[in-house]
């Protein structure tokens, strides 16, 4: 019997928009790029750092970094790129192993492929 082959390849990530609240409510560094999640799905990584949800009791977040501490808000990225809370015109840079899919299935401007900021 055979096994079909989306089984055996591995998840290659979920596309989120990542952002750092240690500045305050005005919002810190932002990313958007691929994290991964625990077999639970009770822990998210990216780039190193390992997240926790916050239940509910975070201030204008929903995670955080299980090693410093820090607060963040993580979710899933807009179709119209306003994922800042207050939309203010800080870059949002895009990591190169997500800039292609972002730039044409979850924001539909292929055009754009090669921009790395999405706050544009």
């Amino acid at each position: 019997m055979a096994t079909e082959p989306s089984v055996l390849m591995p998840s290659k990530g979920r596309i989120m928009y990542v952002e750092s609240k240690a500045a305050g409510l005005a919002g810190g560094r932002a990313r958007i790029g691929r994290v991964s999640t625990s077999k639970t799905g009770r822990t998210i990584y990216y780039r190193g750092q390992s997240f926790r949800s916050l239940d509910g009791v975070g201030f204008k977040a929903n995670y955080y970094d299980i090693d410093t501490g820090e607060h963040y808000w993580i979710s899933g990225p807009k179709k119209d790129g306003s994922d800042r809370l207050y939309g203010e015109r800080v870059p949002v840079e895009i990591d190169e192993d997500a800039r292609e899919e972002y730039w044409t299935q979850i924001r539909g401007e292929p055009a754009r492929i090669r921009d790395s900021d999405a706050s544009r």
